[in-house]
């Protein structure tokens, strides 16, 4: 008697960094993709093509990018996020992408997190994607008021800077 073999599954699915489902729903959009990951100090927003070959990153920004328009606090809270979310939403409307649909990867989905809050600046942006309001930071998060008295002030200022540059 013969028995089936068993079948290994992907690799990235062994290793838990790809649901291949989701990805599919996602990838029949025939949207961009506005992928968005967080590590313990930095934030990344990339939005995303798919190609046969491979998927092509078309416009992305880091948190790191924030020095360079005066940032100084972290790079991984919610104002980051926020601040992250709109550079990378500019830098895609200056490579004329419009539209997309967000990808959190295996990130928990927290509502007013970090992840939603680089959500709001690509909203701000003027890209759309599909969204309910209620997960949304509000806008004194967004702006760091649960931080520091002095972070909605550093906030503008970054912002200023950012939508001054992509005019």
């Amino acid at each position: 008697m013969k028995q089936k073999r068993y079948r290994v599954p992907f690799r990235r699915r062994r290793e838990g960094k790809t649901d291949y489902r989701q990805r599919l729903a996602l990838l029949k959009s025939g949207k961009h993709r506005v992928v968005v990951r967080r590590s313990n100090k930095n934030l990344r927003v990339q939005f995303v093509r798919y190609d046969a070959s491979g998927d092509r990153v078309v416009s992305s920004a880091m948190g790191n990018d924030l020095r360079q328009y005066g940032w100084e606090g972290s790079m991984n809270n919610v104002p980051a996020s926020y601040l992250v979310g709109l550079l990378a939403g500019k830098r895609a409307l200056a490579q004329k992408i419009t539209e997309g649909v967000l990808d959190i990867g295996q990130h928990e989905s927290v509502p007013g997190g970090t992840i939603y809050g680089a959500l709001k600046g690509v909203l701000d942006a003027g890209v759309d994607v599909p969204h309910g309001e209620e997960v949304l930071p509000d806008e004194g998060r967004l702006h760091g008021q649960h931080i520091a008295e002095d972070l909605p002030e550093k906030v503008s200022v970054v912002k200023e800077k950012i939508e001054a540059e992509y005019e």
